[in-house]
């Protein structure tokens, strides 16, 4: 206390800004280096001096760069290879790849600017901070790509598959990274956003080799069971396109309000489908036609509880 009121506060403030725009010793030593070189007052502590304070950071600095650069290409390598043998999808693979390298050549930067004091935690707070901002900018479209990247992980369907998915069905032209392009069967190209696939029922209806075909028939109840069902096996064992070594069903579903009906069932290659079932209703009603088994219209009983009387009316 007695020393601060012996000296005024206007000479402790201008020492201050002294200090502070006085530069370090290391700086001054560096800077006068030349004038002692073409002096010749450099000694070995000099150059020792200088080694320490600015070659070993440089050749620090230097080793760094180049251990970086080599690890990183050799952590894309062996990223890629890796989700190449784990049979991931090459477009992933290439992603995966690049997104390890271009982080390890930012840490490793972050790294080089310590080497030289510089301090790197204001870096990491504004990378952080950008990082949050990109990804509530992005959420929908990281989203989608999200979406994407389980879709190529785990194929729940691949191009050329007819997919009923995202509220679309049709041919898989491309699964990419935010969005799966589809082709309908009327030549209409859909893109759908990965998001709204992954997240909802994916049915792969060409996955396997065969399908059931299914066509529902009703018939009179006046027509006889054991001889409608005589006549719609026939018909299933003659269509063409049926798969030989899987048995015809032929299957009573239910007594109904105005027929019986019946399920005929064949089995047929999934790229036969439409046409087999196409053929297969043509023969099942030529075959009811020519056994004069009739296939009923919708019919509605009326039952009136009292007789009605008709009264004409007089001029």
């Amino acid at each position: 206390m007695i020393l601060q009121d012996a000296i005024p506060a206007e000479t402790v403030q201008e020492a201050a800004d002294a200090a502070a725009d006085a530069p370090s010793e290391q700086l001054q030593a560096i800077q006068g280096l030349p004038t002692r070189f073409t002096d010749g007052e450099i000694s070995t502590d000099d150059w020792f001096a200088l080694w320490t304070d600015l070659g070993w950071p440089i050749t620090k600095a230097l080793l760094l760069i180049i251990a970086v650069i080599f690890i990183s290409g050799w952590a894309k390598r062996f990223v890629t290879s890796t989700c190449r043998r784990t049979k991931v999808d090459e477009t992933l693979s290439r992603f995966f790849g690049n997104l390890t390298r271009y982080a390890l050549l930012i840490l490793g930067g972050l790294a080089v600017l310590s080497t030289f004091g510089v301090n790197t935690t204001s870096f990491a707070a504004v990378v952080a901070a950008a990082g949050f901002a990109l990804g509530m900018a992005l959420s929908g479209t990281l989203g989608n790509f999200a979406s994407g990247v389980m879709l190529l992980i785990f194929r729940p369907f691949k191009v050329d598959d007819v997919v009923s998915a995202g509220g679309v069905t049709g041919k898989v032209f491309e699964v990419g990274m935010f969005s799966t392009t589809f082709d309908t069967p009327d030549n209409r190209r859909i893109i759908v956003p990965n998001g709204s696939i992954y997240g909802d029922t994916i049915e792969n209806v060409t996955h396997h080799s065969t399908r059931r075909v299914d066509v529902a028939v009703g018939t009179d109840y006046s027509a006889d069971l054991d001889k409608t069902r005589e006549v719609l096996t026939a018909a299933a064992n003659a269509v063409e396109g049926k798969l030989p070594d899987k048995d015809v069903v032929i299957y009573l579903n239910e007594l109904g309000d105005s027929s019986i009906n019946w399920s005929v069932r064949v089995w047929a290659k999934t790229s036969d489908f439409w046409a087999v079932r196409e053929r297969l209703t043509r023969d099942v009603k030529v075959a009811l036609d020519s056994a004069n088994i009739g296939i009923p219209f919708p019919q509605r009983d009326i039952h009136i509880p009292e007789a009605i009387k008709v009264q004409l009316a007089k001029d």
